[in-house]
């Protein structure tokens, strides 16, 4: 337990943001499984319309440190290349 009363605010502080960034990363989550589900489904326009949407929760996240910046691109850059295959076929 914190001891001091700066401890105590500090602890309160990284309670709340552990809830926001987790529901944040909920949602990037299933964001990215929406891409895989589309690309699965063989539809392209949904898997396209997926992955915009994706795109724009894995920057929030990546911008906010909750993910690395690397990792965050990384994901991008699979999930538009599984989407082209899809477009492609």
């Amino acid at each position: 337990m914190a001891n001091s009363a700066s401890a105590r605010k500090s602890a309160r502080q990284a309670a709340v943001r552990r809830l926001h960034n987790a529901g944040l990363r909920s949602a990037y989550r299933t964001a990215v499984k929406s891409v895989r589900k589309a690309v699965a489904l063989g539809d392209a326009k949904a898997a396209s319309d997926a992955l915009r949407s994706a795109s724009s929760a894995i920057d929030k996240i990546a911008d906010k440190k909750i993910v690395h910046k690397n990792k965050a691109a990384r994901h991008k850059s699979r999930l538009a290349a599984a989407v082209k295959s899809v477009a492609a076929r």
